[in-house]
C-alpha cells in the first residue's frame, strides 16, 4: 500500500456541523435512504455519549499504532479519529497515553475497528470511544500506513472530511458530497415525526394511521376474539 500523511482536509463548516448535532444516528441512516451504516460490532465504552465531526482517517497494520501516532499530528479541535486496520486485529491500539494526547488535540472521539485498553481511565478521562474490542494485548510501532486516506470501516467506505456521527445506537458515515442534502432529508424525517408523535399523544394508532391493516389483509392474518376460537 501507499504510506503517507496528508496534513490537510476539508471539513464541513461549524455551522453545518452544529445542525447535524441536533440529529441522531438513527435518524440521519433513515433519511440518507438506510446507507452510510457502520458494522454495530463496533460498540461505545460509555452510555450517553455522542459526537458529530469530520472524520480523520487512519489505515494501520493489524497490531501496531504508528500510524494513530501520526495522525494526532494533523487532528484539529472537533475532529473525529476513524482507525482501521489491515488484518484482523483486537488489540489494544489506544490507551490512556493517546487519548490523553488526542483531548490536547481537541478531539472528539474515536472510533476504531480493533481493540482499547485502559478503559477505566479512559471513562474517567470522558473521552467518547466505539471499538470492535477490549484487550490488554499491546501493538508495535514499526509499519507505515496512512492518515487522510480512503478507508473502510465496518463494511463503509469513509473519505477524510466526510461527516460522522456516533450514539448509543452505533454510528453513521454522511459523504461529504451529500452532507447539504442529508441534513435536509433527516430535518424532514424529524418534522414527519413529530407529526406521528402528535397522533401518538391523541390516541390513535400505528396499525391505522401507517395503512397496515391493508397489509394484514394482504398477508391473510386472521383476528380471533380468543384462543379458544384459535384451537377449534
Amino acid at each position: 500500500m501507499d504510506k503517507f500523511v496528508v496534513k490537510t482536509i476539508e471539513r464541513a463548516n461549524q455551522n453545518m456541523i452544529d445542525e447535524y448535532k441536533e440529529l441522531d444516528v438513527s435518524t440521519v441512516y433513515e433519511a440518507q435512504g438506510k446507507v452510510g451504516l457502520i458494522s454495530r460490532e463496533i460498540r461505545p465504552l460509555q452510555e450517553g455519549a455522542f459526537i458529530c465531526g469530520p472524520a480523520v482517517t487512519v489505515v494501520c497494520y493489524a497490531g501496531d499504532n504508528l500510524m494513530i501516532h501520526a495522525a494526532i499530528e494533523v487532528c484539529q479541535p472537533g475532529d473525529i479519529l476513524v482507525v482501521t486496520t489491515i488484518g484482523d486485529s483486537s488489540a489494544g491500539m489506544i490507551g490512556e497515553l493517546i487519548v490523553m494526547a488526542l483531548q490536547k488535540r481537541g478531539v472528539q472521539g474515536l472510533i476504531m475497528d480493533a481493540g482499547v485498553r485502559d478503559v477505566s481511565r479512559i471513562k474517567e478521562l470522558g473521552f467518547p470511544v466505539w471499538s470492535k474490542a477490549i484487550s490488554s494485548e499491546g501493538t508495535t510501532k514499526n509499519r507505515g500506513g496512512a492518515v487522510n486516506s480512503d478507508a473502510v470501516l465496518g463494511g463503509c467506505f469513509i473519505q477524510p472530511g466526510d461527516l460522522i456521527l456516533a450514539d448509543d445506537d452505533g454510528i453513521v458515515n454522511v459523504k461529504k458530497s451529500d452532507i447539504d442534502s442529508s441534513l435536509e432529508l433527516s430535518k424532514y424525517r424529524l418534522q414527519k415525526e413529530e407529526r406521528t408523535k402528535e397522533k401518538i399523544r391523541r390516541g390513535e394508532l400505528s396499525l391505522d394511521f401507517h395503512g397496515l391493516r391493508e397489509v394484514l389483509d394482504q398477508e391473510n392474518v386472521v383476528y380471533y376474539n380468543s384462543v379458544h376460537e384459535l384451537v377449534k
